[in-house]
């Protein structure tokens, strides 16, 4: 058996199964691989930062790409790399990365998904959404929005969504980034907190160790006969 898909190509019923075991299963190891990423930045802020100022201005674009190709990749997560680009470049360049990582992100997006958008079992996903976005016309900028709100597969419905009906360009790239930039802001901003915090913490552990070991060494030598 096979079905016909918005785009009009033919997908086989016995492997939409395994396509969404593949998807979800893609999905888990970009979020775990993500967040990973994020935490050892996090973890090695100075020396990371460090390298990055080695490279010079070479540095945003490269994590510019980076945002892009992840953000522009279906059921991808891009929480961490906003974290971690205000842990790397502060509140304010983090978030410019971001933003424009976004831009671009949604540019590619767009364009690869014109060619693949089969790959997402677009008419009985949009069938299951819930009955205050399925009120809004397919395709309009208030659906595009609101499906954006949805965690997890929001996004990549949004995109396959513009794609597959045409939508202009330039209303997927607004519509994406009304509701994405705002959210990679805030998350440049607090990864920047909490690299301070966590090394603000870090360093008063190594002086209370510091504090501890000198004092049992003093202690150990006034003992000895």
């Amino acid at each position: 058996m096979s079905h016909r898909s918005p785009d009009g190509q033919f997908v086989r019923e016995g492997t939409r199964g395994v396509n969404t075991v593949g998807r979800r299963l893609g999905a888990l190891a970009i979020l775990v691989v993500s967040f990973s990423l994020a935490a050892i930045v996090i973890r090695h802020q100075p020396d990371v930062e460090q390298y990055i100022r080695s490279i010079g201005a070479l540095a945003y674009p490269i994590a510019i790409g980076i945002f892009t190709l992840v953000a522009s990749a279906p059921f991808s997560i891009t929480d961490a790399l906003a974290i971690m680009n205000g842990s790397l470049f502060g509140p304010l360049w983090g978030s410019i990365v971001n933003a424009v990582g976004l831009v671009f992100a949604a540019l590619l997006g767009y364009y690869l998904n014109r060619r693949a958008s089969h790959l997402l079992d677009l008419e009985s996903t949009l069938e299951r959404l819930p009955p205050w976005i399925r009120r809004f016309r397919v395709g309009s900028p208030a659906f595009l929005l609101s499906v954006r709100l949805i965690p997890g597969l929001g996004g990549t419905l949004a995109t396959s969504v513009a794609a597959t009906f045409r939508v202009p360009v330039y209303v997927h790239v607004w519509t994406m980034c009304a509701i994405a930039i705002p959210v990679c802001t805030l998350l440049s901003i607090f990864g920047d907190r909490v690299t301070a915090v966590v090394h603000k913490y870090e360093h008063r552990v190594n002086v209370r160790v510091h504090e501890f070991y000198e004092r049992h060494r003093l202690f150990h030598r006034y003992r000895k006969p």
